[in-house]
């Protein structure tokens, strides 16, 4: 199916140059002069390359068919991360390089969704927020918390985000794993 070029967003899944590719950013540029035009950044799926390509807003691109099927992870091993079907109960095992930045927000029982190029497994959808523990954050002085600032924090599974100042050290605080963006404390 051929979408035009000015209706990609991110996170669409596109063919380029006969390589399936996942739409990382769009940008819609017009210039003073001449024809407006589409900035697309694309990584190529099969072997991680990233490039910047333009197109006329009138072009006609081929979107991949991508399927998407929802699976539980399980625990990873010297292979990989195994993750099981919802629905039909089989397993498949995800290499580091289709989990890609994921990997490290994986817990036991999480649902995710795998996504699936002609039955190959291409890359993870992770849930919108992820629970973690703080294992590290700076200590706040005193009289620190009238001004809103953040400081850097490191979390159980390895990840440094910037976090309000009130956070300590131990406790649960939900992210979003995308963006690697603090969201909240949990209760």
């Amino acid at each position: 199916m051929s979408i035009q070029a000015n209706d990609l967003k991110r996170g669409m899944h596109v063919y380029y140059n006969s390589a399936p590719c996942r739409v990382l950013e769009v940008e819609i540029r017009s210039p003073g002069k001449g024809r407006a035009f589409v900035q697309v950044k694309l990584r190529n799926i099969l072997d991680g390359t990233q490039r910047e390509v333009k197109f006329s807003t009138a072009d006609q691109v081929d979107e991949a068919a991508i399927e998407t099927r929802e699976m539980d992870y399980l625990y990873s091993d010297a292979e990989g991360a195994i993750f099981m079907d919802s629905e039909s109960y089989e397993q498949m095992t995800l290499s580091d390089s289709v989990l890609g930045e994921a990997k490290p927000w994986l817990a036991e029982h999480m649902k995710c969704w795998v996504e699936l190029l002609e039955g190959s497994p291409i890359g993870v959808t992770l849930p919108k927020s992820v629970e973690v523990t703080v294992r590290q954050a700076e200590a706040t002085m005193k009289g620190q918390t009238a001004a809103k600032q953040n400081k850097p924090a490191v979390l159980e599974n390895g990840v440094s985000i910037q976090v309000p100042s009130f956070v300590e050290s131990g406790q649960k605080i939900r992210v979003d794993p995308t963006e690697k963006r603090y969201l909240e404390r949990v209760k």
